[in-house]
Formats: structure tokens, sequence, C-alpha cells
């Protein structure tokens, strides 16, 4: 009885995990190989990035809304964001990890790349919708704080999104952050490569922070 049972118990786990996990993996190594443009979202839910250093050419941020799933504590389904953009971006000890149940407790899915410091993960046209962001430095250089969303010029603006062309934006040349925790609900890019990647599903709740 109890040998039939975990049977069926690992049955069904693996119908649950195998084919998120496969997908996932055969996603991130495709995107370690510079092979794909990448896009992050993750049904409506947020998800975790950490970097130990950002540097980024062509910096904008701008406020956009996300069209989502209607929920008891969203009936609007929409998700006011912060876009942070970059023309290319080198990255350090990045992070990423999302938290999802399973019949059998939660469960974390988490991404490393880019820990050895002379081989960065690199990515260009790269956009992070955020709802929170914090770092322990943040250096602008030529920074223009105030204008337009329809008036940038120094960075990139999404093209799939919408946004307030007469919207409050700011811009720089280039951007520096360190120690960097960012509570997102998408990440797009045209070319992401993870140098060093690792993929690990682990029990609980053992996001990048």
């Amino acid at each position: 009885m109890s040998q039939t049972f975990g049977k069926t118990r690992w049955k069904r786990f693996a119908v649950v995990m195998v084919p998120t996990i496969a997908a996932t993996a055969a996603v991130g190594v495709s995107i370690a190989q510079g092979a794909l443009a990448a896009s992050f979202s993750v049904s409506g839910q947020q998800f975790k990035v950490s970097a130990g250093k950002l540097h980024g050419d062509g910096f904008t941020q701008y406020g956009t809304v996300l069209t989502g799933t209607k929920t008891p504590s969203n009936p609007t389904g929409y998700d006011p964001v912060a876009v942070s953009g970059f023309n290319s971006a080198t990255i350090n000890s990045l992070c990423q990890s999302v938290d999802f149940p399973t019949p059998f407790g939660a469960y974390t899915l988490t991404i490393h790349a880019g820990d050895d410091a002379s081989n960065p993960v690199k990515a260009t046209s790269l956009f992070i919708d955020m709802a929170d962001l914090k770092a322990q430095t943040a250096t602008f250089n030529g920074i223009n704080i105030g204008v337009a969303t329809g008036a940038i010029t120094k960075g990139p603006v999404n093209p799939d999104q919408q946004t307030n062309p007469g919207g409050f934006a700011q811009e720089a040349d280039s951007a520096d952050l360190t120690g960097v925790q960012q509570t997102a609900w998408a990440t797009s890019a045209g070319t992401f490569s993870l140098n060093g990647m690792h993929l690990s599903l682990d029990s609980g709740s053992t996001g990048c922070f």
C-alpha cells in the first residue's frame, strides 16, 4: 500500500514538474548560447532579480501599465510598472528566481549567470518591468530628469508597450548600479547571453533575496 502510494505521488510530481523544467532548461540553454531573443514573464506573477553589478549604456526609465489577469485583489487586471531600458548592458552575478506552488509544497526555480567577473551576462535592448528596485549604489552619467517619454533620445522605449508620449521619464548616457534587488513583472531583451548559466529547482522559498 505504501509502495503504491509512493509511485503514484512521484508520477504526479513528474507530470506537474517535468514539462516546465524541460521547457525552461531548453530556453535557458538557447539563450546562454545566444540563439534566442529573451522574454520572461510568469503568468502575471512577480519574480525576483538581483545583480552584484550592472552597467548599462543608453538608459531610460518611464511608466506604463501591463494588462494581466483579473483577480479579487486586482479587479481591473492592470498592473502599473516602472520600466528600465538599456541599449546594452553587462551584468555580474545575475540571479532570477520565481516561487510557485505544487501539490507537494512550494518550490523555487532559480537561474544564476555571470558569476565570473571577467565573463558577465550581456544583453541588448534590455527592458525590465519593475514593481520595486533597491541598489546599494546607483550612478547615472549625463542624466536628464523630467524628459517626456516621446522626447527620449539617449535610450530605448519598448515598441511593444503602450506609453504616454507626454508622460514623465528620465534618461542617461549610462548607468552603473551595485547590489541590485528588483521585484519584476517581466524582462525582455533583443539578445540575452547568460554566460556560466546554472538553473536549479529547490523546495521551499529559496530565491535570490
